[in-house]
């Protein structure tokens, strides 16, 4: 599975960005799709994820209620919608895909994830 990031750019906080994560490759099926994301001098953090058969969706804390993510199935694409963006939401986004479907407790470990994209800044300015 190859995967490309984009959407990223520069915004004013409470500004809104929408990402795209496109899967190639194979047709998603079994797999579960994951945004991260990486501030310069910290650790990879989870962001929320989608899995692709059922399509339940799970989110950091720090997220929830701001961030959504959606798909469009024939397109193998995962969307990271983002609203009331903050400073603090400044950092590279990552997409990644797992060979299976992860369950609960793995989504967030960015250790089970196979296949990744090649990251999308996002600056949000005070």
């Amino acid at each position: 599975v190859q995967l490309q990031a984009s959407g990223g750019g520069l915004v004013q906080a409470g500004g809104s960005l929408k990402l795209s994560c496109a899967a190639s490759g194979r047709t998603l099926s079994r797999e579960t799709v994951g945004w991260f994301r990486q501030a310069p001098g910290k650790e990879r953090e989870f962001v929320g994820g989608i899995r692709w058969s059922g399509g339940n969706k799970f989110y950091a804390s720090a997220v929830k209620g701001r961030f959504t993510i959606s798909r469009n199935n024939a397109e193998s694409t995962v969307y990271l919608q983002m609203n009331s963006l903050k400073p603090e939401d400044t950092a590279v986004y990552y997409c990644g895909a797992s060979g299976l479907s992860l369950i609960m407790s793995e989504i967030g470990n960015f250790a089970r994830y196979n296949y990744w994209g090649q990251g999308t800044l996002v600056t949000v300015s005070s």
